[in-house]
């Protein structure tokens, strides 16, 4: 059997980038975040205030499957994955990709994305993200974790509800 891949998924502002870096240091895991994976011409758009397309975050996806494919060890990866298709293509190299779901509400995330700064991401296409989220069903078997408490708690949550074995 393979090493796990946790993959953190969430609209933009949720939290996955902090909680994916963390919860990878607590277990002494890889990390990688997928919006690094995008092209600049994505991140371009992005910067304009322009939502991304189907067509436009197929390279994106392609090149986070293909690292999640790559990894030999555990490893964290964080994508906002909001559609299904999406999570589908992540998890056709890596059947046992392990989702957990960063839920939050729109009011809480539009306040944490207006208090950030220096992140490509501007808060008016947070409606997007939300337009365009499919909340993982049944079949995908999340791990549904609430965003609302502090960033400790919440890894302490995915730890203890994963089983996992945190690095001491």
């Amino acid at each position: 059997m393979r090493n796990p891949i946790l993959l953190l998924m969430g609209v933009s502002g949720s939290g996955k980038t902090t909680i994916g870096a963390m919860l990878a240091g607590r277990l002494g895991w890889t990390y990688a975040e997928a919006d690094d994976f995008h092209p600049p011409a994505n991140v371009e758009k992005m910067h304009a205030g322009i939502p991304l397309t189907d067509d436009d975050r197929k390279p994106w996806l392609e090149a986070t499957a293909t690292w999640m494919k790559e990894q030999d060890g555990p490893a964290v990866v964080t994508s906002s994955a909001l559609k299904h298709k999406y999570r589908d293509m992540l998890r056709a190299g890596r059947p046992d990709l392990r989702l957990v779901y960063l839920d939050g509400s729109h009011e809480l995330i539009g306040k944490r994305m207006a208090a950030r700064h220096g992140h490509f991401f501007p808060k008016k296409l947070l409606d997007s993200q939300f337009a365009d989220l499919e909340t993982p069903g049944p079949e995908e078997h999340p791990l549904v974790v609430s965003i609302d408490g502090p960033p400790e708690r919440i890894v302490q949550e995915i730890i203890d509800r994963t089983g996992l074995t945190p690095r001491d």
